[in-house]
């Protein structure tokens, strides 16, 4: 999958707040996300991150 910064990504799993999309900050081999429901910041690896994407929706 090709990622950038800006983009929106919606995950398998729900974060606690509820919110299931999360903005991209960061790419490479560990990527910052950002919930767009609570504006929690996480850090995750590539491998998590692409196993668990649903769809992607790029920036405009």
């Amino acid at each position: 999958m090709d990622f950038e910064v800006g983009d929106v990504i919606k995950l398998k799993k729900q974060h606690p707040c509820g919110a299931k999309e999360w903005e991209v900050l960061r790419v490479g081999a560990d990527f910052r996300l950002k919930c767009r429901g609570c504006g929690r910041q996480i850090m995750l690896a590539r491998k998590l991150v692409e196993k668990n994407t649903r769809e992607v929706y790029k920036k405009a």
